[in-house]
């Protein structure tokens, strides 16, 4: 791919009932969304009232995302934007996939992926994702937290290139300041990292070996040390302050809480893996404010701009 040709954008408005159109429409006429891109909005909107999601919001956001990633796939779109989702309604609708991270992987045929949320000082990937809390020990395997991890790594260049360009190479050291050889925090799944047992034995048995088995991959290149089991109650302190660059979280809300909380307004979801970049709002639909000219854009200004930065470098190195 030339480097000279102009990146097209794909922006699904998620369901129409919530605010994804108004965030989409006030980030466009921002200002603060790259201009060397062109946006395409996929998808049509049905006739609604905000705040009211009805099967027909929902059959036409699944149809927006399976045109987009058609797109995508042919070479017509170099990154993908989704708005919010209203999942319950989805799959009333006949949505098959526990979310849309999961139903790009499946559409572009990649096993290897995974979810990860970066925002202000806070970068993380998740090992286990929407599954509910009761499965994720079962869930819990060591290949998955190298696989992960490897994910992770080769994404965390990429971010703070980004970055850099971004905000400047001072203030990007002062996001995260990464250096040649990047850190990575290993979170425990228990309380305490379990307690050297007491309070589970995952750490031990699984958690640690996965650690050791990615600093034994990554070994040869000397692109990454990977510290762990931490507890997970000190982990993100320790992140924001600067002493790691990014966690490998094992569940859901062991790496959004902390994200969403540091930094709510610009976070942005990014999918791992897939041959184009996706990324989305790190929020949900917010029906209870939808067309009440409140909703903020930002964190849609945050993942379009993610996706034009993370499409040219693809595009530059192609």
């Amino acid at each position: 791919m030339s480097t000279s040709t102009r990146l097209r954008i794909g922006i699904t408005l998620g369901d129409c009932a919530g605010i994804g159109p108004e965030i989409v429409d006030l980030a466009l006429k921002s200002g603060r969304v790259p201009d060397s891109a062109e946006y395409v909005i996929i998808g049509r909107q049905p006739d609604c009232k905000p705040g009211q999601p009805t099967m027909e919001t929902a059959r036409a956001a699944a149809a927006a995302l399976e045109e987009a990633v058609t797109l995508a796939r042919r070479g017509e779109l170099h990154a993908i934007v989704t708005g919010p989702i209203h999942k319950a309604r989805m799959y009333e609708a006949g949505f098959k996939f526990p979310g849309q991270t999961e139903f790009f992987a499946e559409r572009c045929g990649v096993k290897n992926f995974a979810m990860c949320l970066t925002g202000g000082k806070i970068t993380v990937a998740l090992v286990t994702a929407h599954l509910p809390l009761s499965e994720v020990s079962c869930a819990l395997k060591q290949s998955e937290i190298v696989r992960v991890g490897l994910l992770l790594v080769d994404f965390l260049p990429r971010r703070s290139s980004v970055e850099a360009d971004r905000v400047g190479a001072a203030a990007a050291a002062g996001l995260t300041a990464l250096s040649s050889q990047l850190r990575i925090a290993v979170a425990g799944l228990n309380p305490h990292a379990g307690e050297s047992g007491k309070l589970g034995r995952e750490e031990i048995d699984i958690i640690a070996p996965a650690v050791a088995e990615l600093q034994s991959t990554i070994s040869n290149q000397q692109s990454a040390i990977f510290v762990g089991p931490l507890s997970p109650d000190t982990l993100f302190h320790r992140l924001i302050e600067g002493e790691f660059d990014a966690a490998l979280c094992m569940y859901h809300d062991q790496g959004l809480i902390p994200l969403k909380l540091h930094a709510f307004h610009n976070g942005v979801n990014v999918t791992l893996g897939l041959p184009f970049p996706r990324t989305s709002p790190d929020h949900g639909t917010a029906f209870e404010i939808a067309g009440k000219g409140i909703a903020r854009p930002d964190s849609m200004i945050a993942a379009i701009s993610l996706a034009v930065e993370l499409a040219g470098r693809s595009c530059s190195c192609s």
